[in-house]
């Protein structure tokens, strides 16, 4: 089968297709006929070589999450899943492939009416923004500003965040035009990326989600509430400053809070349980994936340079 792999570590260009042989699912696995692929911020930060340091080595196959159809069963899952279209969270990686392997507590059946594109568009960053509002006890009524909106992780945290019933909803962005699409989406107040601007936006955000963290991050405390929060739950401009604690601190009176959330802190019940609310408000058309491009597999290449460019808005989605 063909899959994606990580050849060099550093530019897009490190990404190459290769052949391996078809897998077959072990034991408590699936084998699925994958459909689409989700390109997540995340598969971007490893493919830098970022995150070498954790495990990740040149040769990996990046991709978390799959949709398609399950073709066979490992021992001990219930064969019933044979034939059922579903979305699959593959793991850190195993995702840029023709067929995927899934454990099958990771694996849920899609509604006939949501696509493959739309469930891998939705699958994780859903989650992440569920469980990311919550980590920051966000409350009706509360300001938020979502850091890094255009992604499909910021994307998900404005809806949620404006049908939780938010006083406001900020965003930051690199453009009107894009500002503009955030506003459909339920954002009643649009900054540019330092987050300035904004007629008539808050002075100050009772919640801060932060998809981009970077040499920047320091600056957002300053626009924090007494008694704010702000959780980052990406890195996608890369890792803050050292010694950013200090703006912290500085603003100690203020009684700030500073935290990290991944889902992976969250148990596989919850998150189950939050997907397939979340995929059932999607097939109803009460929540919105933006899907900014759909790519064959082997255009991976192309699907990281627009990542990297800055160019995307929502998910890029890659099929074989």
């Amino acid at each position: 089968m063909k899959a994606v792999a990580i050849r060099k570590f550093g530019r897009p260009e490190g990404l190459a297709v290769i052949d391996l042989p078809a897998p077959a699912p072990g034991a408590g696995q699936v084998l699925i006929a994958v459909e689409a692929i989700g390109v997540g911020g995340v598969d971007a930060v490893i493919r830098s070589g970022a995150l070498a340091a954790y495990g990740f080595g040149e040769g990996h196959i990046p991709g978390g999450e799959v949709a398609g159809t399950v073709t066979a069963a490992g021992d001990g899952v219930d064969t019933s899943w044979i034939g059922r279209r579903v979305w699959a969270f593959t793991g850190v990686g195993g995702g840029y492939v023709e067929q995927a392997i899934a454990p099958v507590e990771e694996v849920l059946p899609l509604p006939a009416d949501l696509s493959a594109a739309d469930a891998v568009t939705l699958g994780s960053s859903g989650v992440v923004a569920h469980f990311a509002l919550a980590h920051a006890r966000f409350a009706p009524g509360e300001s938020v500003l979502v850091r890094g909106a255009a992604g499909s992780i910021g994307i998900m945290t404005v809806q949620l965040a404006a049908r939780g019933g938010a006083g406001a909803v900020a965003v930051t962005t690199s453009s009107p035009e894009r500002g503009e699409r955030l506003r459909t989406l339920g954002a009643t107040h649009v900054l540019d990326r330092a987050g300035e601007g904004g007629e008539d936006a808050p002075a100050g955000y009772d919640v801060v989600i932060d998809v981009v963290a970077g040499p920047d991050l320091p600056s957002f405390f300053g626009r924090l509430n007494p008694n704010g929060r702000m959780v980052v739950v990406g890195v996608v401009g890369g890792r803050p400053p050292a010694d950013f604690g200090t703006a912290l601190m500085s603003a100690f009176r203020k009684s700030m809070s500073f935290a990290t959330f991944s889902a992976d802190t969250v148990t596989g019940r919850d998150r189950r349980a939050v997907r397939i609310e979340q995929f059932a408000a999607a097939s109803r058309g009460e929540l919105h994936t933006v899907v900014h491009e759909v790519l064959p597999l082997e255009q991976a290449v192309l699907a990281h340079r627009r990542m990297d460019a800055g160019e995307v808005f929502g998910r890029i989605v890659l099929t074989p």
